[in-house]
């Protein structure tokens, strides 16, 4: 059974696959998630992660711009908007607390080995 960390981890592969235009998204979600096990209590929080995301996202995104000491979208990675994504969503949207949503972002950054980005991850999201 997969944690709450490999279901983030999940939600940021869909959501730099809905970034690339994947297309049915939605089924796509599933077969992934029961590729990796997202289950029970994680895929419910996994499914509400991703479609809270997906129905809020020009706020986010516009968060993450205000916040991105004046980078733009082409600036950034597809990963790194993507972690920003999850990241704006949980402290925005959620009650999970902020140090433990930035320090997941970080650790979601070190799982997809892009460990440079970290500060900028870091400053942005202490910044909301």
């Amino acid at each position: 059974m997969a944690t709450i960390h490999q279901a983030r981890n999940s939600v940021v592969s869909l959501i730099y696959a809905y970034d690339l235009g994947t297309d049915d998204i939605q089924v796509l979600k599933e077969e992934f998630f029961d590729e990796k096990k997202i289950r029970n209590k994680q895929k419910i929080f996994a499914d509400s992660l991703f479609n809270g995301i997906l129905k809020n996202l020009d706020y986010i995104d516009k968060s993450i711009l205000e916040n991105s000491k004046g980078r733009t979208f082409a600036e950034l990675g597809k990963i790194e908007k993507a972690v920003l994504r999850v990241g704006v969503y949980e402290i925005k949207f959620t009650s999970t607390d902020k140090a433990i949503v930035i320090n997941e972002a970080l650790e979601l950054m070190k799982d997809f080995g892009i460990e440079e980005a970290i500060k900028f991850i870091n400053a942005v999201l202490d910044s909301l």
